[in-house]
């Protein structure tokens, strides 16, 4: 008869990784989505694990006998996993907040479409920049780069190691910051020229009572929104290009302000 005997500190390290690993896909983008099995993240987050583990130098910290101590290390995992994929996930709200944006200025509001991700319906506009992030995302073998500051997180960041410090949340707030940067500047191209355009249609209206304007601006509008968005694409692209390159950096910023 085969025994097999696992020592408890081993199994202790094994579960912080399991949190840290299970937060950060939890809460990454395209993992987020509710139509996802959750059994399958499990998989995926327990397969992660078992390949961080041979990874980790157990000399470098010590695994606390007491419970109460080692429930908060478990809860401090959980919490920088949720903090490293916030930052690529608050990406993807940017993209998502300039579509709803474009989509009050064009008059595209009201078409909306159902989001699995957030098991809600969301702009038409905003699930179209969203799902040009996701492929530009995967195209740009940004995932890569996560993957990499996952495993680089253990070396950053020990398991008990982490602190909630006052340049964490300074980084935290950096970040969601740049989500309204993200947004203003990818909606910027539509917004800039609706305006222009709403502008052209008031002075039409002064100087020509007879016509309805209402009802000539709406198509109108609609129309120039969609064309300056297609010409505006290429210049996206190499936009998204330059934040998912700086998303490593964010990301190891953040574990050096939590460690």
């Amino acid at each position: 008869m085969i025994s097999l005997s696992i020592p408890i500190d081993a199994l202790a390290v094994f579960f912080l990784i399991f949190l840290r690993v299970g937060a950060i896909l939890m809460s990454m983008p395209v993992l987020n989505n509710r139509s996802i099995p959750v059994l399958f993240k499990a998989g995926l987050a327990l397969a992660a694990s078992f390949l961080l583990y041979p990874l980790l130098d157990r000399t470098a910290f010590a695994v606390p006998s007491h419970l109460g101590n080692f429930a908060i290390g478990a809860v401090s995992e959980v919490l920088l996993g949720i903090s490293i994929g916030m930052v690529v996930n608050l990406i993807f709200v940017g993209m998502q907040m300039a579509g709803q944006i474009s989509g009050y200025q064009m008059g595209l509001a009201i078409a909306r479409v159902m989001d699995p991700s957030a098991g809600q319906q969301v702009p038409l506009l905003s699930q179209f920049f969203q799902l040009f992030a996701f492929l530009m995302f995967l195209t740009l073998n940004a995932h890569h780069w996560f993957l990499r500051a996952l495993a680089d997180s253990f070396e950053l960041v020990r398991p008990f190691g982490f602190r909630l410090s006052g340049s964490l949340i300074e980084q935290l707030m950096d970040v969601a910051g740049n989500t309204f940067v993200i947004a203003i500047k990818v909606g910027a191209p539509v917004i800039a020229v609706l305006m222009l355009t709403s502008i052209a249609f008031g002075l039409i209206a002064r100087t020509v009572p007879q016509m309805n304007v209402l009802f000539v601006a709406m198509p109108l509008k609609i129309m120039i929104g969609l064309i300056f968005i297609g010409f505006s694409l290429p210049y996206l692209s190499s936009f998204l290009k330059a934040i998912f390159s700086d998303m490593g950096n964010m990301i190891i910023l953040l574990m050096k302000a939590a460690s």
